[in-house]
């Protein structure tokens, strides 16, 4: 290792993306799990065929688990700009008090997404999305900036 090289150390935002991308591990973990428990292994572990199948698996668990499976790629979303912006900002040297609130505020609306979209909370699911994708916007207009 060159010792003249500068250490890398994690922004504030690069550790929320960390905790975000932890975050959707626990998500899918949350959805399969239900899942296997509802319809079988022999399903979820098969190629997923449709004519194995007969309708998407999604189709075929219940409404809390299909709401798990929907946040979970809602998720998989929201994470794509929010590491667009955790980027920006952290290769910018763009990192403020601002844009690390910015990600702690995402991260916390993602973590309470996921029971308001399991437990079906209007209208409270669409406002902590609506309050994530404003923290992320707000992080790439502050780089920007």
């Amino acid at each position: 290792m060159d010792e003249t090289a500068p250490l890398l150390t994690l922004t504030p935002e690069l550790r929320v993306l960390a905790l975000a991308g932890l975050l959707q591990v626990v998500q899918i973990a949350l959805m399969a799990v239900r899942a296997n428990l509802e319809v079988g292994t022999a399903k979820t572990l098969s190629p997923r065929d449709p004519g194995r199948l007969g309708k998407p698996l999604v189709e075929q668990v219940s409404p809390v688990t299909g709401r798990l499976y929907r946040a979970m790629n809602n998720h998989f979303e929201g994470l794509i700009l929010f590491t667009l912006a955790v980027v920006v900002v952290s290769l910018g040297g763009a990192s403020s008090a601002l844009t690390a609130s910015c990600a702690w505020i995402y991260l916390g609306a993602r973590i309470l997404y996921v029971p308001a979209y399991a437990f079906g909370w209007v209208p409270w699911r669409s406002l902590l999305w609506f309050i994530g994708l404003l923290a992320t916007t707000v992080m790439i207009l502050a780089a920007l900036l």
